[in-house]
């Protein structure tokens, strides 16, 4: 078995290829013009942290857009209450705080595009 890093669609696999011993029949190889290389794809850009705001985080449980904000800072919320609202695969799920206390701040805004665990909303 040999090893081999294959790049298919910017993603990279490691594969195992075994070899064909003597007396296996080969396909014939058709020399080809060279291809361009594909390059790994670069490690996204780190988001910009946001301001560092001591409490409980609220954070987007899969990729999606934020529809609604449903608090506003400085309001009190406690365990359980809807604080947004996240669009994903056209359908819209509700994001509950996930502690009691005061709305700190305020992190993505109505509109935004978030990946899973980016912070939404920090309670204190």
């Amino acid at each position: 078995m040999r090893k081999f890093q294959v790049v298919v669609n910017g993603n990279s696999y490691e594969v195992d290829v075994e070899e064909i011993g003597a007396g296996q029949s080969v396909a014939p190889v058709i020399a080809s013009a060279p291809k361009k290389a594909i390059a790994a794809p670069a490690a996204p850009a780190p988001k910009a942290p946001a301001a560092a705001v001591a409490g409980t985080k609220v954070v987007a449980p899969m990729p999606g857009k934020i529809v609604d904000i449903k608090v506003t800072q400085g309001q009190a919320v406690k365990e359980g209450d809807l604080v947004a609202v996240l669009e994903a695969m056209k359908m819209e799920n509700e994001i509950f705080a996930s502690a009691s206390g005061k709305v700190a701040a305020i992190v993505a805004q109505k509109g935004a595009a978030v990946e899973a665990n980016d912070v939404i909303i920090t309670i204190a």
